[in-house]
């Protein structure tokens, strides 16, 4: 799949909620993750690939994980970090998030899951949300750099 880069509007669209879990859902599931280990990313939402859904999928090093609707419903703490986004190429900036999140989603079966993200995982859950709401790092980077 093509990876649309800051600039496009989708990126700045809100999401549309999956109301449906179907074959052409895990068959974009499956697509978006192919994506993004090509990319040699960690995240990747639908918006990222021209798909207005919520839907993202995660790879820290820890095994996929494919989110439908995800929702954070507990954060705490705060670290910045530095982080980089594959509709960004070649730049990357400081970014303030929480330090541990609580996202609830739905699987690629339906059935709802709880996922407890801490470090990169927490950053990963957050950046992949934000860009479901049409926000990218850049909007929110304390300083940015080539990188």
């Amino acid at each position: 799949m093509e990876i649309r880069k800051a600039g496009d509007k989708i990126l700045k669209e809100l999401a549309v909620p999956v109301d449906r879990i179907d074959r052409k859902i895990r068959h974009l599931l499956n697509d978006m993750a192919e994506t993004m280990y090509d990319a040699d990313g960690v995240g990747l939402a639908a918006p990222q690939v021209g798909v207005s859904l919520r839907i993202v999928v995660i790879d820290v090093g820890e095994g996929l994980i494919e989110l439908i609707n995800p929702v954070i419903v507990a954060k705490e703490g705060c670290e910045t970090g530095i982080e980089g986004c594959l509709s960004v190429p070649g730049m990357c900036g400081e970014v303030e998030r929480y330090a541990t999140v609580t996202v609830e989603a739905l699987n690629r079966s339906g059935k709802q899951i709880q996922i407890n993200g801490s470090g990169l995982l927490a950053r990963a859950l957050q950046h992949e949300i934000d860009h479901l709401n049409g926000i990218l790092f850049i909007e929110l980077a304390k300083t940015m750099r080539k990188g």
